[in-house]
């Protein structure tokens, strides 16, 4: 998986570098395919810092998500809570479909045994 962190109108330090990597590779937990994840911060507002979060997976589109907040540690929790949900419901969505494999046949329904003695 890569990881790459970009920034607009400003410098992080390589410490912060770091934890935000550190922060977003914790997402593979929840989906293992994923295959690389873009954290692109824009320091132009510095009251208010904005994270954007790209996420690729395999056989799937990118899951985005884009917070500001008052400070760089806030926004990048509340842009990675977003990315997880997106995630958790794509898993969700895909094991649903794998486990039921009878969705595309109607179910017949089975006549009780009253009914049946009646006849």
């Amino acid at each position: 998986m890569q990881i790459k962190i970009s920034t607009r109108h400003g410098h992080l330090s390589d410490a912060s570098q770091e934890k935000i990597s550190a922060k977003v590779e914790k997402m593979s937990r929840i989906f293992e395919r994923l295959t690389s994840i873009s954290v692109t911060v824009d320091l132009e507002h510095d009251e208010r810092p904005q994270v954007a979060l790209e996420v690729s997976a395999e056989h799937k589109h990118d899951f985005v998500a884009s917070v500001s907040s008052d400070n760089l540690w806030s926004s990048l929790e509340s842009a990675i809570h977003k990315v997880e949900q997106q995630l958790r419901k794509y898993k969700e969505k895909i094991q649903e479909r794998h486990r039921s494999p009878y969705v595309r046949r109607q179910e017949i329904p089975i006549e009780s045994e009253a009914e049946a003695a009646e006849d």
